[in-house]
């Protein structure tokens, strides 16, 4: 589906093709749409680093589809020739701009560059935002290797900007060793011994399946027992998930099993799901977006056992990273999880 970006239709240097008033010779700002992007990500042809995997296609997509209304899409691209150097994934209200997404939901974000070419990107951007009437960029959660805070702020400054970036929160990832056995040894002694005994005992305890669920048809089928799960596991989390969010997860868990990045694990024990994460598997990383568990099975630690096996399944798979994502629970750094700094960054243009 083509999205109409209806105030930026009206803007004095749109034209009828989508492309915009030349900044610099050979270089032209086009807004998109997210079938347009799918061609650029698709197409081996384009240079650009799709690296986050909170701004590919199906991802913006579906958050646009359900929480956008409120705003103007603006999507573009600024291209040289008819090589494109860099996307902008943002969103306008009023003076503003944002990222396309929300950090309930989107752990880090970022812009799509080619390699190299980041400098000019963003010079070329600020100065289009800037002729746009946009003069404020407020931007997050980034990652410290994220364009947005290194090529984009030197951009920003050059220009006599006003920049500012605040820590916002903390992430957690770890390098993947060969094998299960070099990964136990990463860990402490303590959290070594924890592992062995809560998989030893879970075992002696029932039958126990470990699943995985990839497919679009078998995802759909299983979302209602990933959603049980999550919202009677604690109160906070059945008011987190509304309506809304709901309908935001199924289409996300859909689009991504769809391009073959969702990955779904349950633990069974006697045939009775008593555990799920919900991970995705893109670029060597598996990513843990969520998970929940039975708190009838408390006792035996399958939320983190869970987790623990999907851990176990990565470097069987050959996976390079483990990324834990957003957030400062305990869990992360008990099971090798090594901090990241998130930070916002806002912008006078």
């Amino acid at each position: 589906m083509v999205f109409a970006i209806f105030s930026l239709a009206k803007r004095k240097n749109l034209l009828g093709n989508g492309q915009l008033t030349n900044l610099k010779k050979d270089y032209d700002v086009t807004l998109e749409s997210f079938n347009s992007l799918y061609s650029y990500w698709q197409n081996e042809k384009f240079s650009l680093r799709w690296d986050c995997l909170f701004v590919l296609p199906q991802w913006l997509e579906v958050w646009w589809n359900e929480f956008g209304a409120s705003s103007d899409l603006y999507l573009c691209s600024i291209k040289h020739r008819e090589d494109v150097i860099g996307i902008a994934p943002l969103l306008v209200k009023g003076e503003k701009a944002l990222f396309i997404g929300d950090s309930d939901v989107c752990d880090y974000l970022d812009f799509i560059v080619a390699p190299g070419k980041g400098p000019t990107f963003f010079s070329l951007l600020l100065e289009h935002l800037s002729q746009e009437g946009i003069v404020f960029l407020d931007l997050k959660p980034l990652r410290p290797d994220s364009s947005a805070l290194t090529d984009l702020t030197a951009a920003a400054r050059k220009r006599g900007g006003e920049v500012s970036c605040d820590p916002l929160d903390t992430s957690f990832e770890m390098e993947l060793p060969a094998t299960w056995d070099q990964y136990l040894f990463m860990l402490n002694g303590k959290q070594r011994h924890e592992i062995r005994r809560k998989l030893r005992r879970l075992h002696e305890t029932a039958p126990v399946d470990f699943r995985v669920v990839e497919s679009p048809g078998e995802v759909r089928n299983e979302m209602d027992t990933f959603f049980e799960l999550f919202r009677s596991n604690r109160e906070d989390k059945a008011a987190f998930m509304t309506d809304q969010m709901d309908s935001y997860f199924r289409s996300l868990a859909e689009a991504m099993a769809t391009a073959k990045i969702l990955k779904l694990y349950f633990l069974d024990l006697n045939t009775t799901t008593s555990a799920a994460t919900m991970c995705f598997d893109y670029n060597s990383t598996i990513y843990l977006y969520n998970n929940s568990y039975d708190c009838r099975f408390s006792s035996l630690s399958v939320g983190l056992l869970c987790n623990v096996i999907s851990i176990k399944d990565s470097i069987q798979n050959q996976k390079k990273k483990y990324d834990f994502l957003k957030g400062v629970e305990a869990y992360k750094h008990r099971l090798g999880g090594q901090e990241v700094p998130l930070y916002r960054c806002r912008i006078q243009i």
